[in-house]
């Protein structure tokens, strides 16, 4: 594997400070999003699963309208027999054989009832199983319009950022190049463990950009001679001076008017 051509370490200084405005141009298109990503996805979720339910509910009506043909079924073939065991009670030679058949005609009958008792309780069930596909009905198509939009912004959002994104994304890739791989992973580890993303600061009003704790005037010198690579002992971060802040701040930004066009 080839060897980093030697860089001095103003040059390294310089290739961290504009790797850290590019991953910061980055955050800021990703902030612009927003939450926007995650309300999609739940949303698809929240949709997902209401339209899961309606399947279910759907499903239980038609078991439901099923139990019900069978209950109905029930009653005919009671019928049929209570039918049939009155015929033969005019044939009877006994009592105790019409006694038998009464009994039944009596069993028959009750399970009539019974079918019937629950075919009122299944339609119960029916009716109360619409109102709760009416309500489903209505939420899902309140989630799914909602859905539409957000996902209609965040396709607007991607549309202008997307673009510039994926050309920093490689920009960030090649001032990685132009540093040697202890100081990115440094740099990476920093920026991973600071709420804000900065691991490269400059020294503002004698001040640390990222603690704004005071900087030793023999500290500030050091920083502003370029001839290493200086943390602040409060945060961690790397810092540069102001001038070369901004010297590349005004290069950045050049670069960063280029790409969003």
């Amino acid at each position: 594997m080839a060897k980093k051509a030697e860089v001095s370490v103003e040059e390294r200084l310089r290739a961290l400070y504009d790797l850290q405005l590019i991953d910061s141009r980055v955050d800021e298109i990703r902030n612009v999003r927003g939450e926007l990503p995650l309300e999609v996805r739940d949303l698809e979720d929240e949709v997902e699963g209401l339209n899961l339910r309606m399947d279910k509910l759907n499903d239980s009506l038609t078991i439901i309208d099923e139990d019900i043909k069978g209950k109905k079924n029930l009653i005919e073939e009671a019928k049929t027999l209570i039918k049939k065991y009155t015929e033969q009670q005019k044939n009877v030679r006994n009592n105790r054989e019409y006694n038998s058949l009464t009994k039944e005609i009596e069993f028959q009958e009750l399970e009539i009832q019974l079918a019937e008792k629950n075919i009122k309780e299944f339609k119960v069930q029916i009716e109360q199983k619409k109102e709760v596909i009416s309500g489903t009905k209505d939420r899902l198509k309140d989630r799914v319009a909602h859905l539409k939009h957000k996902k209609g912004e965040l396709n607007e959002i991607l549309k202008e950022t997307e673009k510039e994104e994926d050309a920093l994304k490689g920009k960030s890739e090649d001032f990685q190049k132009k540093i040697d791989d202890r100081l990115v992973k440094a740099y990476q580890r920093i920026r991973n463990n600071v709420k804000n993303g900065l691991a490269v600061v400059a020294i503002e009003r004698g001040a640390s950009g990222g603690s704004f704790f005071t900087i030793p005037p023999q500290i500030q010198v050091e920083i502003a001679s370029r001839k290493k690579v200086i943390t602040d002992e409060h945060s961690g971060r790397i810092l540069v001076d102001a001038e070369l802040a901004e010297e590349e701040k005004i290069k950045m930004n050049k670069l960063f008017a280029k790409l969003s066009k």
